[in-house]
C-alpha cells in the first residue's frame, strides 16, 4: 500500500529512539479488521515499551500505540461489526484485546483475561498508518468528534472509569484526591469524579496546570511543589481525609497517599511512573481500616456505557478528552520525547496525513 508506514522498537532504548519503515498493511484475518489511521494517541506504554520494562519480556520488534481512530477499511472473513459502525465508517479502538472464551470473557471481565494484551504492548499497535484489530474492538466515535479526540479517549477514560465507578464504587458526595490532574488520566479522572457526584482534589506540579484542571471541574487543586498534599487534603477535609485516593504515579507519592486517604477509605492504583517499590506501613494499613486496589484497564463494555452517557448531551458532553498537543505521525518519534518531558496537558495525538 503506497505510503503505509509504522514506528518500530527494534530493541529498548531511550524515548523516541523508535525507528520509522515502510510496510505493506497486511489483509485482515477471520473476525479481525484494518483500519486505516487517521489519528493515534500516546500513552505512558508507548514509553514503557521503547524503554523496556524489567522482568518484562517483549516481542520486539514491535509497533507500539494503544489509542487510534480512523476509518474501517477493510474486513476479514466472519467478522461481525458492533453496532453503529460499518465498512467505510469511521471507529476508534478498544486498546485491550482478549481470547473471547474463557470464565473471565464470558463474565465481561476481559481485562482479567489470562491470554489479555494491550495494543502496543504484546502486539503491533497505533504507531502506524494502518493497524488491524479484531473486529469486536471497534467503537463508534461519538457525534461532533473529530479523529484526534477519539483516538485520545479509550485508554484514559476506560482505565479511570474502572478505578473510580466499578473498582472504588464512588458514591455521590465523596472526595477523591487524583495525583497527577495534568495527565491523561488524571484529566479524565477529575472529569469523571464530577460526573458521579463526587468532589475531586487534584495534585499538580504547576500553577498552569492547575488553572486547567480548576477549569474542568476540581474544586480544588494542590501544587505539590510547594505544598505538603496529605496536610493539604486533610484541611481541605476537615481533618477526615479524601475517601478515595487515584493513585498511578507508586514510589514518590505512596506515603502522602496513605497519610491522605480517610478512615475507611480506598486508595485505586493502576500504575507506578516514579517506581514500583514502595513502603506499606501495615499499622495503618489496619487502623484506618483502609482498601487498597489494583486496576489494569477495564471491561470494553464500560467503553460502550461511556459511550451512552455521550450521546445523551452531544453539544455539551460531561467528559471529554483533553488533546494537550498534536504531532504527525512522521514526528511520532518527538511525540515521546514530549510525553516523557511531563510538561504537558493531556494527551499527545499524532495525526496521520492522507
Amino acid at each position: 500500500m503506497r505510503g503505509a508506514f509504522r514506528w518500530r522498537v527494534n530493541e529498548h532504548g531511550a524515548a523516541g529512539s523508535v525507528t520509522r519503515e515502510a510496510f505493506d498493511p497486511p489483509a485482515p484475518k477471520a473476525g479481525w479488521v484494518r483500519v486505516a489511521l487517521h489519528a493515534m494517541a500516546l500513552n505512558r506504554l508507548d514509553l514503557w515499551t521503547t524503554e523496556g520494562l524489567e522482568g518484562v519480556k517483549l516481542p520486539l520488534p514491535l509497533t507500539p500505540g494503544c489509542d487510534g481512530a480512523g476509518m474501517l477499511e477493510a474486513a476479514g472473513e466472519g467478522a461481525v461489526l458492533p453496532p453503529g459502525v460499518e465498512l467505510g465508517g469511521s471507529v476508534m479502538i478498544a486498546p485491550g484485546l482478549s481470547c473471547g472464551a474463557c470464565a473471565a470473557c464470558l463474565r465481561g471481565d476481559d481485562m482479567r483475561c489470562a491470554s489479555y494484551k494491550v495494543l502496543g504492548h504484546m502486539c503491533d499497535g497505533t504507531a502506524a498508518t494502518h493497524v488491524s484489530v479484531p473486529a469486536a474492538n471497534l467503537l463508534p466515535i461519538p457525534p461532533n468528534w473529530d479523529f484526534k479526540q477519539a483516538a485520545a479517549f479509550p485508554l484514559v477514560f476506560l482505565t479511570a472509569w474502572e478505578m473510580l465507578q466499578h473498582k472504588a464504587k464512588l458514591q455521590p458526595g465523596e472526595t477523591v484526591l487524583v495525583w497527577g490532574g495534568g495527565s491523561g488520566v488524571g484529566s479524565a479522572a477529575i472529569q469523571l469524579t464530577r460526573f458521579l457526584g463526587g468532589r475531586a482534589i487534584a495534585v499538580v506540579g504547576d500553577d498552569d496546570k492547575a488553572m486547567k484542571c480548576w477549569d474542568l471541574g476540581a474544586e480544588h487543586v494542590i501544587n505539590r511543589s510547594r505544598e505538603d498534599v496529605a496536610k493539604k487534603v486533610r484541611e481541605l477535609t476537615a481533618k477526615a481525609g479524601a475517601e478515595v485516593v487515584f493513585e498511578h504515579t507508586g514510589t514518590a507519592t505512596w506515603g502522602a497517599s496513605m497519610a491522605a486517604v480517610a478512615r475507611g477509605g480506598r486508595i485505586v492504583t493502576c500504575g507506578s511512573t516514579t517506581g514500583v517499590e514502595t513502603p506499606l506501613n501495615l499499622r495503618a494499613l489496619f487502623a484506618k481500616q483502609i482498601t487498597i486496589l489494583g486496576s489494569y484497564m477495564g471491561r470494553r463494555e464500560h467503553l460502550w456505557n461511556l459511550l451512552e452517557h455521550l450521546k445523551r448531551n452531544p453539544t455539551n458532553p460531561p467528559f471529554r478528552p483533553i488533546v494537550d498537543r498534536v504531532f504527525s505521525l512522521k514526528d511520532y518519534h518527538e511525540a515521546q520525547r514530549h510525553l516523557a518531558a511531563g510538561k504537558g496537558f493531556g494527551k499527545v495525538v499524532c495525526e496521520i496525513a492522507g
